[in-house]
């Protein structure tokens, strides 16, 4: 075990042995990660080193181009490390992608290999996959056309997702901005990670920044209440939780934890969390729920990582933050869309978040108010969604909400908080609104779900047409 003398900032300009450098590196028997088993650095350098020797046989070089479609375990864990060790431009396909979604992603995308796993998919509610990465080259695949170690493709929360596109410079950067938050895990601590590997805030803010920091990542065998409270007390460490709100539910609704001495605080991050959720999570474990706010394209942005702050969150280093006319733009040098000529995304070496916020001159604190397009006209009123949202999630009868606007009327899907309130949540939903919101705020259509859909990545989907069809197939009827 190594101490906690914190480590050397990165370069600016990501070296080409960055992965090495910053990743891989550390004393042979540390250990680094934990997928059921631990695992040592010398250990993970073996795995690395032969995933690229596999890679290399496919035609995987610099400047190539790769796709992973792997279920978060050791062997993705391997496999990535590899690819950027060879200098290769990769793309990260969410496992859970059918057939049908990944041939449209390879089409668009065009790499020269993908590498698929030779194991059988794990079940939904494991957390890891045992996987045994296979490379296979594609004919029609392209060489890198831009600089870029990485791409993702968004969420798809609100619709069709978009290619983003960061540089192994800016993987670096924003380690580096974890390295400074004093709250965040360092060397001697421990992290249990809830979060999808595929995406930004599982991917670096949990499995990069354990490797960088020397803090060990365990994720659990199982994504349930049971599985979670396990992983974190089967370590004696101090121990930070990173996942979504939708985690923090799973565990503030825990009838009787176990005592967990070790616990320091859960960070979530992805969508905003509901009221009254911060309170529960500390009255059941006595300790703060912390909240990140980030974007896929740059990463975190702002922080309250201890809950004292709110609704405000403070920016990290270097984020130059900005509001334009009620919305947050925030300083990128360069575009993050490649092949996108979009102004209305990034423009004059801003990217224009698409997030209304307030940013407290004083301090530069930001409040992110919610989205801009959540902004709709009534007859001739505006109204808000996102404080309709508000409004229905702090219910005591809803569990989660999400309200959209289509054909003219607001519509409200929800997932009531115990199943057996189902046949009486419609009315004392109505009656509360009634209460609490002008005429013109209220939703024309209430839907109640057992649970509402969600992403790849836990984001509730506020796609109306999926959101509709989810509630025609739901056992309760809408109101």
């Amino acid at each position: 075990m190594t101490g906690s003398s914190p480590l050397p900032p990165p370069p600016t300009g990501a070296p080409p042995d960055w992965v090495d450098r910053f990743l891989l590196a550390g004393p042979d028997d540390q250990e680094c990660l934990r997928f059921g088993a631990p695992v040592t650095r010398a250990a993970l350098r073996a795995l690395v080193a032969e995933q690229a020797e596999r890679l290399a046989a496919a035609g995987l070089s610099s400047g190539g181009t790769v796709a992973l479609r792997l279920a978060p375990s050791l062997g993705y864990t391997a496999a990535l490390l590899a690819c950027w060790q060879l200098g290769a431009q990769t793309v990260l396909l969410d496992h859970r992608l059918t057939a049908h979604e990944v041939a449209l992603a390879v089409e668009r995308l065009a790499p020269q290999v993908l590498v698929e796993s030779a194991h059988r998919p794990a079940a939904s509610l494991r957390g890891f996959a045992e996987t045994d990465p296979v490379p296979a080259a594609l004919p029609n695949g392209r060489p890198a056309a831009t600089g870029h170690a990485l791409l993702q493709l968004s969420s798809g929360s609100t619709g069709p997702a978009k290619v983003i596109a960061r540089t192994a410079d800016d993987l670096l950067r924003e380690l580096d901005c974890y390295r400074r938050l004093e709250l965040f895990p360092k060397a001697g601590e421990r992290v249990v990670l809830l979060s999808s590997v595929v995406h930004v805030l599982g991917l670096v803010g949990g499995l990069l920044n354990s490797l960088h920091a020397r803090a060990p990542l365990t994720v659990p065998e199982r994504m349930t209440t049971a599985g979670i409270l396990a992983a974190i007390a089967e370590d004696d460490r101090p121990t930070t939780v990173i996942g979504v709100p939708f985690h923090a539910e799973l565990l503030a609704g825990a009838s009787a934890p176990p005592p967990l001495p070790q616990l320091r605080r859960m960070i979530v991050a992805g969508e905003p969390v509901r009221p009254g959720l911060p309170a529960a999570f500390t009255a059941r474990y006595g300790v703060p729920l912390g909240t990140m706010y980030g974007m896929t394209e740059l990463g975190v942005i702002a922080t309250d990582l201890d809950g004292a702050l709110h609704p405000w969150a403070e920016p990290v280093h270097g984020m130059a933050l900005h509001e334009d006319g009620g919305e947050l733009h925030i300083a990128m040098a360069d575009s993050p869309y490649p092949g996108l000529a979009d102004p209305t995304r990034w423009s004059d070496g801003r990217l224009h978040t698409r997030d209304a916020a307030r940013i407290d001159p004083a301090t530069g604190r930001v409040t992110v108010l919610g989205r801009r397009d959540s902004q709709v006209s009534i007859g001739g009123l505006k109204v808000d969604l996102t404080e309709v949202e508000h409004t229905l999630a702090a219910l005591p009868q809803v569990r989660e909400a999400v309200v959209v606007f289509a054909d003219g009327a607001i519509e409200a899907y929800l997932a009531t908080e115990h199943a057996a309130e189902q046949a009486t949540a419609p009315a004392a939903v109505r009656d509360a609104l009634t209460r609490e919101l002008a005429s013109y705020k209220r939703p024309r259509h209430l839907s109640f779900l057992p649970a509402l859909p969600r992403t790849a990545t836990g984001k509730l989907v506020r796609d109306t047409t999926a959101l509709r069809a989810a509630a025609a197939a739901g056992t309760t009827p809408a109101a």
